[in-house]
């Protein structure tokens, strides 16, 4: 089906926070490796807002390291092989988000993932969850040399999905998401019902539009 005139060539969308809650697994492996250092478990809602962070942000809160710290590369890795053997356990599409891809697909408007997810991640949860079959692209962290919030990985979607960056629109609820939207060229929407960091408020990112659920979002595309 030919998109209807004024429609976006094509929408794109972050993966964890956006497409899919991927928290609870990702809590449990942060929860799991402080268990392994003899550490309580930290509450789920003081996890939550980092996940949009990756594995930096969840090492960052579980054991107040980052990055240059010796210990981090060690608990990133450790952490990371504990969430790959629970990424699907709990993981799951959020609410509506079926309704929002039917309604993309029905209109003709093809639609993608670009996440900062590793692809050794990003795949198997996208496949499992039954994404990827339907995503026209999937852009992983490591697909391109770089990542967000750099524009490389969007720029590299709208190609697989031959359109111009211009006419496409991202989705995401990281302040990267709406950087490296902007600086791809594309209108930018933040997912309201996403983790959203700890940051400055969402109001302040720049972002085109809120959008507080999946069915807003198609409201704000008018396809609903």
């Amino acid at each position: 089906m030919k998109a209807a005139a004024g429609a976006p060539g094509a929408v794109l969308f972050d993966l964890d926070g956006t497409l899919i809650d991927s928290a609870p697994d990702l809590a449990g492996a942060a929860n799991a490796l402080r268990a392994e250092h003899g550490m309580q478990p930290l509450p789920y809602e003081q996890l939550r807002p980092m996940v949009g962070t990756g594995a930096r942000g969840m090492v960052g809160v579980a054991f107040g390291v980052a990055p240059g710290d010796e210990r981090f590369e060690p608990l990133r890795d450790a952490f990371l092989a504990l969430y790959e053997l629970s990424m699907l356990d709990r993981t799951r599409v959020f609410d509506d988000i079926g309704l929002l891809l039917a309604g993309l697909e029905k209109a003709g408007i093809p639609w993608g993932i670009v996440t900062n997810k590793a692809t050794r991640f990003a795949v198997p949860v996208a496949e499992g969850l039954g994404l990827a079959p339907r995503a026209g692209a999937l852009v992983c962290g490591d697909t391109t040399s770089r990542a967000k919030p750099h524009p490389e990985p969007l720029w590299e979607a709208a190609r697989r999905l031959g359109r111009d960056p211009v006419d496409c629109v991202y989705v995401g609820d990281d302040l990267r998401d709406v950087q490296a939207g902007q600086a791809a060229g594309m209108s930018t929407l933040v997912a309201a019902w996403g983790y959203l960091g700890q940051g400055e408020p969402i109001e302040s990112w720049g972002a085109d539009g809120i959008v507080e659920s999946p069915r807003a979002l198609l409201k704000w595309l008018r396809l609903a």
